[in-house]
């Protein structure tokens, strides 16, 4: 049996199981019980209605910007032609580079969070899909991270772009910010994501998309959401 420890324990004392909570209450509560001595990440989980009416399961990827920042730090490589290296390095990437930046990924020399690529660099990175898929860093017009507008890309990962993909179980989650957040703006956030998530409901699916949601801090316990 997993030992659980004392202060898990005394987290445990403060689930609600009767009362329906609403997202207000429960980032209180878990902002409350984030007692660890670093910054928190306060977290939403979803589980959505994947199945079709006329069969076929949906697969929801796409990306949300939150209004204020996902507190998150990021660190961004940009792949792109020689004369555009100048602009990437003033756009505030961590990583710049061109064939070098090919070569290292090649070889599986890279330590960035997320890769940012300009469509001309495309054919190049795409050779690298072995790599680079797996460990979800593969550039995607659709998740931003395919632009000629360096610094625009950059600046949207770095205030809070946040990318949001299911599993094959139809759960789905993503940060919301940090315990340092005022409780304002997590709600602000918890709202936004909501609704942008409720927007990709596809026409075939009947009923509601969203199943569950649950709000939960990096050592914390979750709280289910009873009304928004």
């Amino acid at each position: 049996m997993r030992k659980r420890s004392k202060r898990y324990k005394n987290l445990l004392k403060s689930k609600v199981k009767e009362k329906k909570l609403s997202p207000k209450e429960i980032i209180e509560l878990v902002k409350k019980n984030s007692n660890t001595k670093f910054d928190e990440s306060i977290d939403v989980s979803l589980r959505i209605n994947l199945k079709q009416s006329k069969g076929g399961d949906v697969s929801l990827r796409t990306i949300v910007q939150l209004p204020n920042g996902s507190g998150k730090k990021e660190k961004i490589a940009v792949l792109c032609e020689l004369d555009k290296i100048s602009e990437a390095k003033k756009s505030g990437a961590d990583i710049v580079g061109s064939d070098d930046l090919i070569e290292k990924i090649a070889a599986g020399k890279f330590n960035f969070t997320k890769l940012i690529c300009t469509p001309k660099m495309m054919s190049k990175v795409g050779k690298q899909g072995k790599v680079l898929g797996p460990k979800g860093l593969m550039p995607n017009p659709k998740l931003g991270t395919v632009s000629n507008d360096i610094t625009k890309a950059v600046n949207d990962i770095k205030t809070g772009l946040v990318e949001i993909r299911n599993d094959k179980d139809g759960n789905l989650g993503s940060t919301i910010g940090r315990k340092s957040f005022s409780n304002e703006k997590l709600t602000e956030n918890f709202n936004f994501f909501i609704d942008s998530i409720k927007k990709e409901k596809p026409d075939t699916i009947k009923g509601e998309f969203i199943k569950n949601i649950f709000i939960t801090s990096t050592m914390g316990i979750s709280y289910k959401v009873g009304a928004k």
